[in-house]
């Protein structure tokens, strides 16, 4: 199937076949267009998605630790790793360690990962306004006040979660889970 045939798939799914489905799948198809919009503009300079968004954080804020930058990511420390070491080869960043202090590592663009900032943001900016072609600047204000105003709910609604002392579980644990007997106290469904 042609890129076009799933863009018009989605299309219809959400114009006639389930107009009032949940807010959180329109969210979801919303933020996949805008991630492949950019993937697309990104890959024509040889930059991954991934690598974007550690390099998005570390422009705002250079020098900050691996698990720092794990957390405003929103990803598990051995992705971060991962995509780290990879951005190292590509001359993006470079890790340091503090003198007397060799468990935490520190990450810093060079100057080379600093210079991609001219490059890309305007990709993602031109990927935003694709995305709001056609809005006034009072539904973009109406849109941008809602959308904080879900992620401040989710956030508390995970604080009072950990307070509660729920969490999610890691992927490697879920599948233990999975593979124990069943002992579920309620049904999925």
């Amino acid at each position: 199937m042609t890129k076009r045939g799933v863009a018009e798939i989605i299309r219809h799914h959400w114009h006639e076949a389930v107009p009032d489905d949940r807010l959180a799948h329109l969210i979801k198809d919303a933020s996949r267009g805008l991630g492949r919009a950019l993937q697309m503009r990104l890959a024509e300079h040889d930059v991954s998605f991934g690598h974007w968004t550690f390099l998005r954080i570390l422009w705002n804020g250079d020098g900050i630790t691996q698990r720092a930058l794990s957390e405003l990511a929103g990803v598990m420390e051995p992705t971060t790793f991962s995509a780290l070491r990879a951005m190292e080869k590509l001359g993006y960043v470079e890790r340091r360690q503090k003198p007397g202090d060799r468990k935490q590592i520190f990450i810093h663009l060079t100057p080379f990962g600093r210079s991609l900032r001219e490059k890309l943001v305007p990709l993602a900016e031109e990927v935003n306004a694709i995305a709001v072609a056609g809005l006034g600047e009072r539904e973009i204000a109406a849109m941008r006040k809602a959308l904080l105003a879900m992620i401040d709910n989710l956030a508390r609604d995970e604080a009072q979660a950990a307070q509660d002392d729920r969490r999610i579980p890691s992927t490697r644990e879920l599948a233990d889970r999975l593979k124990a007997p069943v002992r579920r106290t309620r049904r999925l469904g």
